[in-house]
């Protein structure tokens, strides 16, 4: 048998958990926070180099060499023409 208090508790235990589940479950559909983000290309100074042509100019997109210096570019451009890309 049962207890009064026992009861009670499991009730408050039940609520408990689907007050927990419904809070979770409007969480996962809250909207996300949107970062600042721009499309304005970062200049270089490679802007002159062979390749670089309009509308894109100089495309470098995961940013390999922000603040390279003139070996290091002509060392990824090397390796760029010798796998053929």
């Amino acid at each position: 048998f049962y207890d009064h208090n026992q009861l009670i508790c499991q009730k408050d235990t039940m609520k408990t958990a689907v007050l927990a589940s419904l809070i979770a479950t409007a969480a996962a559909f809250a909207p996300a926070q949107k970062a600042v983000t721009s499309t304005a290309l970062s200049a270089s100074n490679f802007e002159d180099a062979l390749g670089a042509q309009p509308p894109l100019g100089f495309y470098d997109p995961l940013g390999l060499l922000d603040g390279a210096s003139e070996s290091k570019f002509e060392r990824l451009r090397y390796v760029e023409l010798k796998h053929g890309r």
